[in-house]
């Protein structure tokens, strides 16, 4: 008997060991599947909305042709370049009194356009001599902002001198990318795409990127001034790896030849301008020069007003939130008919929306006194919308009267010119009183100069063209 208790012994001691050795493994079992489904139950909402953007990205054909790699990069730096909005906007203006704020944002223009304005004619051409380095020019774009972002971050703070140099590279960087992009997107076209559908694509990726930077970088900028840059940097490093994730064909550089702006300008050969390919491009251009103006000046005139004289009841920043939320929305509209519209009567869509943004900023003039808060809205709305409309109808125009083999160089000089229409009409709102009735009264007598410059001429451009094809049919 003694035997068999030293066994039975053994038994009751081995398995009081090993019970709460197979108790604590289950344990671990059971918390390692908890663990595995609230991360899976975290992942979720992520990766879905993943999968929708990819699939909105790439449906149609672009998933195939590599459009929708190209519109994931400009969402990309249409994020980063508004966190670097963020940053200088809460330096230069809201930091400092309305009067110390006109001063710095006219020394902002003044440092960083006016070199801009030099070195944007010498962009293009520049980047037109290295075709086959397309996807590293991107990239290099991406990375000389990511570099300056976090230059900036020491001068933010204090607003140095030292800030607008490196805000004159990050606008030179995203001119440089913006060109290079407007070379890349001929390239992947999917098939039975028109280049104003594509471009209304990319562009309204672009805008809804950069609805979701806005607060982010708020945000962000509530950690401390230079926190938004810091982001940026992350953002712009995430684009650079992305441009090389383009399809090869995009350094692709067959048929294709710089073009100038002006006629009169020559090279080793003669060679098509915007001007000598028919009234409607430069009467196209002339008119988006307009509308561009109205932008800028109604981004930096409206801005110091409504710190002045806010929208009935509300805060300055809500205000200028207000507005912005309208010029979005209406650009996103803008650009959404755009895509439905496609290249048709183009000549025709930018002259119906110059008169359209002319008609609005004559009401807005009229009822200022009256309707202030409706009238500012549906102003910024209107020329959102406007613009957008308008810069997909000269996208179109090019598509259809520039040859192929000069289409990427006009992109390019309609972009310069575009830009620097924007600088003029923001420096014409800084230097206006701030008084809502005399700036909106501006604002129309421009529009109304281009309008009898520009719509006469695109009707009968478009006639014209009716009848041709109307000939051949």
């Amino acid at each position: 008997m003694g035997q068999y208790d030293d066994v039975a012994a053994v038994r009751a001691s081995t398995k009081g060991r090993g019970g709460p050795v197979r108790g604590a493994g289950r344990a671990a079992g059971r918390a390692g599947r908890a663990c595995r489904t609230a991360g899976a139950a975290v992942r979720r909402p992520f990766t879905a909305t993943g999968r929708g953007i990819r699939r909105a990205t790439h449906a149609h054909g672009a998933g195939e042709s590599g459009l929708g790699k190209l519109i994931e990069l400009h969402a990309v730096n249409s994020a980063g370049d508004m966190l670097i909005t963020v940053a200088l906007a809460s330096t230069v203006f809201f930091s400092v009194p309305t009067d110390q704020a006109r001063g710095r944002v006219a020394l902002y223009l003044a440092v960083t356009m006016a070199p801009f304005a030099l070195l944007a004619p010498v962009v293009g051409p520049l980047l037109d001599r290295v075709p086959h380095g397309r996807r590293a020019a991107m990239a290099g774009a991406m990375l000389a902002r990511a570099v300056l972002a976090l230059t900036m971050s020491g001068a933010v703070a204090t607003g140095g001198l030292e800030l607008y140099p490196a805000a004159l590279g990050v606008l030179v960087s995203s001119k440089a990318y913006g060109v290079v992009r407007s070379a890349v997107v001929p390239r992947l076209l999917p098939h039975r795409f028109s280049l104003v559908k594509a471009n209304s694509r990319v562009t309204l990726a672009g805008l809804l990127a950069t609805g979701v930077a806005a607060p982010l970088g708020a945000g962000l900028h509530l950690l401390g001034p230079a926190w938004p840059l810091y982001g940026a940097c992350v953002v712009f490093g995430v684009g650079a790896f992305l441009s090389f994730t383009l399809p090869h064909k995009v350094d692709s550089a067959r048929g294709e030849a710089p073009a100038p702006l002006a006629a009169g300008q020559r090279a080793r050969r003669p060679r098509p301008g915007l001007r000598t390919v028919g009234r409607s491009v430069l009467h196209g251009l002339q008119a988006n020069a307009a509308l561009r103006a109205l932008s800028g000046f109604l981004i930096f005139f409206l801005a110091f007003l409504l710190r002045e004289q806010p929208l009935g009841g509300l805060s300055p920043a809500l205000s200028l939130g207000l507005v912005a939320v309208a010029a979005g929305t209406g650009n996103a509209l803008g650009t959404a008919i755009g895509a439905w519209l496609r290249a048709r009567g183009p000549e025709v869509i930018i002259a119906v929306v110059l008169t359209l943004a002319l008609g609005v900023t004559v009401t807005a003039a009229v009822f200022y006194a009256v309707l202030a808060s409706v009238v500012v809205t549906a102003t910024a709305a209107a020329a959102g919308l406007c613009q957008a409309l308008a810069k997909l109808s000269l996208d179109a125009l090019i598509q259809r009267d520039v040859p192929e083999s000069f289409r990427t160089s006009a992109f390019a000089r309609s972009e310069t010119v575009l830009q620097l229409s924007w600088v003029v009409g923001g420096g014409l709102g800084i230097a206006l009183p701030l008084h809502g009735v005399l700036g909106l009264a501006v604002a129309a007598a421009v529009l109304a100069l281009a309008a009898a410059v520009t719509v006469r001429g695109l009707l009968t451009a478009d006639r014209q063209h009716g009848s041709a094809r109307a000939r051949v049919a």
